[in-house]
């Protein structure tokens, strides 16, 4: 184990064949007791040596296990503000740098479930995964209750943001270039990543992003404070109080949605408006989708589901960006209309993740910044998961080329001793490293990749064989602006 002198002070950290990783490394005080709902204050330095051999605290978050249910290290806490990173060496070479933000629907999923490690060490970057607050306790708003609560409803961005500060001022002591910072994630972690692009005071910490399965904020916020006392059973002028001495674990496992709204104070205008207001001085956009991403909710099942009609409208409408959906939902179901419910469903999914994404290319491009459009299109072949193709969150073991390391407790969806498999994580996984480090992903295997623009809409579709299709959304293009 590496002992390192930092600016904080002395660092205990694992090395390996892969490098080396800190765990557990502490950028925020606490946000608990009085500090819950609070905007989050920077960590001070310690005594000692620090050991950072061990995954940190996760955030608090539902008993929920998700879909497939696994070991994820890291208790549940709410002094959850930590971050792993995974480094080829702490020296002074300045490596291009990568900030995964998990997703998980703002609700559950952890720093602690990406192994960077592979990643980094294949493209000779520092690849950084951040914890920050979930659920209730980083996105619900609070404001009506006094102004130190203004912009509550983005504390789980306003963490991300204490995060790159941290990495600013410190991401130097262990081999990493903060003039050169990349921010990615998928699914709500993505839709994070659209969000600090229409945060200013983030625009100085990172210099390109990644979009893996993206959304992006546009609802102006509203006060919910209503809807949360009637689900917790107490008066409007109570929640607060009720609020700050409920156990962490009941707040957690409140069902009350979640996600970003322009706040005014952290998060000032839409993504798309802050993506055309930055214009050339914007960053580049790696941004793209799966298949099949609704097979992760559908199993790949045909039969209905009692939710499904009101889950279809409410995507539906987040397609559209706050939209009426109406229109859209018709002409589907007039497009496809032997699909079963599952299906119909399945599809609803992947039009959101689709066309958000399309339209952040777009957008970033006539900005007069570089897009890069992809689709995962590589079908799961594990036992099990046979029927999901290649569903939401397939691809990130590809992304971080989980494939090349045996001790690992990270997701898959794909046979790590296919050939084909191994081949095309390798060469993605060398795209994302490009991309990280230069703001271009081409090179090595990948064929030319051209960026995306309005005329021919390039887009990568990664699967057995790696090519370039024009414009492969054209039908579902027609759909969408029928």
């Amino acid at each position: 184990m590496a002992i390192i002198a930092t600016r904080l002070g002395k660092v205990r950290g694992r090395e390996d064949a892969y490098g080396h990783s800190f765990l557990g490394l502490r950028y925020g005080d606490p946000p608990a007791a009085a500090r819950r709902f609070l905007p989050p204050i920077a960590a001070s330095a310690w005594n000692g040596v620090h050991d950072a051999t061990r995954y940190p605290n996760r955030a608090m978050q539902t008993d929920s296990p998700g879909i497939f249910k696994r070991d994820v290290p890291g208790e549940c806490s709410e002094d959850c503000l930590f971050l792993n990173i995974y480094t080829p060496a702490p020296d002074n070479k300045a490596r291009p740098v990568m900030v995964w933000i998990h997703g998980g629907a703002f609700v559950r999923g952890s720093a602690n479930e990406y192994d960077g490690s592979v990643l980094a060490m294949q493209g000779d970057i520092v690849v950084v995964t951040v914890n920050f607050r979930l659920g209730v306790f980083g996105f619900f708003g609070l404001s009506g209750f006094g102004s130190e609560y203004a912009g509550s409803e983005s504390n789980g961005v306003r963490d991300v943001l204490l995060a790159l500060e941290w990495l600013r001022d410190n991401i130097a002591d262990y081999g990493g270039d903060p003039g050169n910072v990349t921010i990615s994630g998928e699914s709500s972690g993505a839709t994070m990543v659209m969000s600090l692009l229409a945060v200013p005071a983030a625009d100085s910490l990172y210099h390109k992003a990644i979009g893996h399965s993206a959304t992006c904020v546009f609802r102006e916020k509203t006060d919910r404070t209503e809807q949360l006392s009637d689900c917790i059973g107490v008066e409007p002028n109570q929640l607060l109080d009720r609020l700050k001495t409920m156990p962490a674990n009941e707040i957690a496992n409140i069902n009350f949605p979640i996600g970003v709204y322009v706040d005014g104070d952290v998060i000032t205008r839409p993504t798309m408006e802050a993506i055309r207001d930055r214009g050339a001085s914007g960053v580049p956009l790696l941004i793209g989708s799966n298949l099949r991403e609704g097979t992760l909710y559908t199993l790949g099942q045909h039969t209905d589901k009692e939710h499904y009609s009101g889950f279809n409208r409410a995507l539906a409408k987040e397609t559209l960006l706050g939209a009426d959906p109406s229109t859209f939902l018709a002409a589907l179901r007039s497009e496809f209309p032997t699909s079963s419910p599952g299906t119909f469903h399945e599809m609803i999914w992947n039009n959101m993740f689709r066309r958000i994404c399309l339209i952040a290319a777009e957008t970033t491009s006539g900005a007069g910044c570089d897009a890069w459009f992809y689709r995962f299109d590589m079908p799961a072949d594990l036992p099990g998961m046979e029927d999901l193709g290649a569903a939401h969150a397939s691809e990130l073991a590809f992304t971080f080329n989980i494939f090349e390391k045996l001790e690992t407790h990270s997701l898959i969806f794909h046979d790590r001793n296919n050939l084909e498999v191994q081949r095309v994580a390798s060469v993605w996984s060398d795209a994302i490293a490009r991309f990280v480090a230069s703001g271009d992903p081409n090179g090595g295997d990948l064929p030319h990749w051209p960026v995306y623009d309005n005329n021919d809409r390039s887009c990568l579709i990664i699967d057995r064989a790696l090519r370039i299709e024009s414009d492969p959304d054209e039908q579902m293009r027609s759909l969408w602006n029928s």
